[in-house]
């Protein structure tokens, strides 16, 4: 306990709330209409087509009441109290509502290209109290690749980006899946910079069929099958031969859940290379691909925790708080870090792997 007490801790997922106020600021007048706009046109088309009608699901659901509360959810100086108070050294931080989601062709017409950089430039101005322990998710677009490609660019540049967010099922786009030729400037920049891409936990367009059909109150059916459809980002990161074509490509799952990784590569997808399954451009198995250039984060799930590490090794597992959810160990973290990984049963040096070290090494703070 002595040396944990001492040791930086790496979380990979946290959230702040990005509000309108706050992006508004980083833009024009003119497209500060349009940014409210944008989301009035997306609150009505969740509420007609994606909630069929249906209420909204209660905020109480998705915070943990005290965390949410906190100042650090909204404000960059009363984040690193925050996580002083947590005693964690430097976290990933996500946007509570992802500004692509907003800032698109669809919803703002021209002029979404500088929205969308206004908004990076909301997630920097963030960051820059602290550019070294608040690294914030960037947005990446897929809809034009050479204004994505000068995105990365702008960020490494100028915002000393780390990683980079974008959705894990462009096809809910209307886009070809991450394997198409179109992408593969944009794969390549994110390389040459040492860039990771960071596949969040979403909400599938599909998914939403579920939702208007669960009688939960909390509609408790539709929340606990997200995780499912990453089966799908995942097969398209490796199974098409992408990570094979970018070795230096990294893709970080976050908030995938643990349990069913080690079945599913094992039972589902190492065994189909040697069947008669075929997957041009693949040359290993899935799993060594995953362990390669892939990873995941987890909160608190031991058992999970446990079978990951047995099967994939310690060093494609990365921890996180969750800062403010209801799954978050704020502001005990350093106490849950004991408790979960002795009853995971993983050596000292391997929890230090997970809970420092494989972040220091993914985002350069050694």
């Amino acid at each position: 306990m002595t040396e944990l007490a001492t040791e930086r801790l790496i979380s990979v997922d946290s959230h702040v709330h990005f509000t309108d106020e706050w992006v508004k600021a980083r833009l024009r007048k003119e497209l500060q209409q349009v940014w409210d706009d944008a989301n009035r046109k997306a609150e009505e088309y969740a509420a007609k087509v994606l909630r069929g009608g249906q209420p909204q699901l209660s905020l109480e659901d998705f915070v943990d009441p005290e965390a949410a509360k906190d100042p650090g959810h909204f404000e960059p100086h009363a984040k690193l109290k925050a996580m002083d108070r947590d005693g964690v050294y430097a976290e990933v931080i996500f946007p509570e509502l992802a500004g692509a989601k907003i800032a698109n062709p669809g919803l703002m017409g021209n002029d979404w290209k500088e929205v969308f950089q206004g908004y990076n430039n909301a997630m920097a101005d963030f960051a820059s109290v602290d550019p070294v322990r608040l690294m914030t998710a960037y947005q990446l677009p897929l809809y034009d690749i050479d204004f994505a490609v000068k995105e990365v660019e702008r960020l490494a540049r100028d915002k000393k980006a780390r990683c980079v967010q974008i959705t894990p099922f462009p096809s809910d786009l209307g886009l070809p899946d991450v394997y198409d030729k179109r992408y593969e400037p944009l794969w390549a920049a994110i390389q040459d910079h040492e860039l990771t891409i960071l596949n969040h936990l979403d909400l599938k367009k599909e998914l939403w069929d579920v939702f208007r059909r669960d009688p939960t109150p909390q509609k408790g059916i539709f929340t606990g099958l997200a995780w499912a459809p990453l089966a799908e980002s995942i097969c398209m990161w490796i199974l098409t031969g992408t990570l094979e074509k970018f070795p230096r490509l990294k893709v970080m799952l976050v908030e995938p859940g643990l349990g069913w990784l080690p079945w599913f590569f094992q039972t589902l997808l190492d065994p189909r290379m040697h069947q008669h399954y075929q997957f041009p451009g693949v040359k290993m198995p899935p799993s060594e691909y995953f362990k390669r250039q892939m990873g995941a984060t987890f909160m608190y799930e031991p058992q999970g925790l446990k079978a990951c590490y047995e099967y994939f090794g310690p060093d494609c597992l990365f921890w996180s708080t969750d800062f403010p959810h209801p799954a978050t160990c704020w502001p005990n973290s350093r106490k849950q870090v004991v408790s979960q990984f002795k009853e995971a049963g993983i050596p000292e040096a391997d929890r230090r792997k997970i809970t420092s070290e494989n972040g220091l090494r993914l985002f350069g703070l050694k």
